[in-house]
């Protein structure tokens, strides 16, 4: 068996692994953050506010988990928030003509998948760059929306459809179990399936991968439709939230959500990271953003406070590179 063979053959992943170590770090910056508001504001131990941190870290890791398998095979999703705001419209206007949540619910999702699979394609099959594919489709999918609804909003969807998003169960927001169950299933195959440590191989070396007998090309069709999915699930957590669908419902998501994933540790260089990570990272935005506004600071700050932590993320992963070689 060559080197090259051996390197892509990777063990099983423990999350007692370097990892498990970086989660727990990052962990513990969410604790130091929650300590440090919890001194600053007296709001921000109330049961509401904590329940709202936990929805509104749900509402990103949906889109930032599916995101994660892409950064894991060194590749990106830029194409993320659009395809959110594309499939809500879509799903809305399901909703409406038929009167049927559960056929919006279907359509969201096979329109998320959809355009995950065109990514994927495009990646594999015309050899395009991730970020060049992805990019491109962010403005066919920005141009479509528009075109789309024709500068109207929907409003006014079912209430059994709203409780999806707004509605909660023994006193947690249902979007808490379902970030629960999707943690947990986006865990388990990352950690623990055949396929999820072939993307982790792919994205420590793609040659050898490839080399090793891994299908490569149908890997990354895989995990572009994982993150299309992802994104035409939370379409739908966020039609049922918000209860009404305009053309730019997506537009300030796609960077929240590569900074869950960046925060998290994954690095942008693949191979390395883990959907809890993300979970966390997500967790921990949220809680910076929540912090800003009960401070009063100005919401026109959260964009640059935002991309300030990704190139931060980015930079810490480059040293963690730099010191690992």
């Amino acid at each position: 068996m060559t080197d090259i063979t051996k390197d892509a053959m990777m063990p099983p992943r423990s999350f007692l692994s370097q990892d498990a170590i970086q989660v727990f770090y990052r962990l513990l910056a969410a604790l130091l953050i929650c300590a440090v508001l919890a001194v600053l504001s007296d709001s921000f131990l109330s049961l509401g506010n904590i329940l709202n941190v936990l929805r509104q870290a749900s509402l990103t890791f949906f889109i930032a988990s599916g995101l994660t398998l892409v950064v894991l095979t060194a590749g990106l999703d830029l194409s993320v928030g659009a395809n959110v705001a594309l499939s809500a419209c879509i799903a809305g206007t399901v909703i409406h003509k038929t009167g049927s949540p559960a056929l919006g619910i279907l359509t969201g999702l096979a329109c998320g998948g959809l355009v995950g699979l065109l990514n994927g394609i495009m990646v594999t099959a015309l050899r395009i760059p991730s970020f060049i594919a992805t990019y491109g489709m962010l403005w066919v999918l920005n141009g479509l929306t528009y075109w789309y609804m024709a500068g109207e909003t929907l409003h006014g969807f079912p209430a059994g459809f709203r409780q999806i998003g707004s509605g909660y169960l023994f006193g947690l927001p249902i979007p808490v179990y379902l970030l629960l169950v999707f943690l947990g299933i986006g865990t388990f195959f990352a950690q623990r399936t055949v396929w999820g440590q072939e993307i982790y191989a792919i994205g420590a070396n793609p040659v050898a991968a490839r080399l090793s007998g891994i299908p490569v090309a149908r890997r990354l069709l895989l995990v572009y439709a994982v993150s299309g999915t992802m994104a035409g699930l939370a379409s739908i957590i966020f039609l049922s939230r918000l209860n009404s669908a305009e053309a730019d419902i997506g537009e300030s998501l796609t960077l929240p959500a590569i900074a869950a994933v960046l925060i998290g540790g994954t690095s942008l260089f693949g191979g390395v990271g883990t959907v809890f990570g993300t979970f966390i990272g997500a967790l921990i935005l949220t809680l910076v953003l929540n912090g800003m506004n009960l401070l009063s600071v100005s919401a026109n700050w959260q964009p640059l406070v935002t991309g300030v932590i990704v190139i931060l993320a980015v930079w810490l992963d480059m040293k963690t590179r730099r010191r690992a070689q």
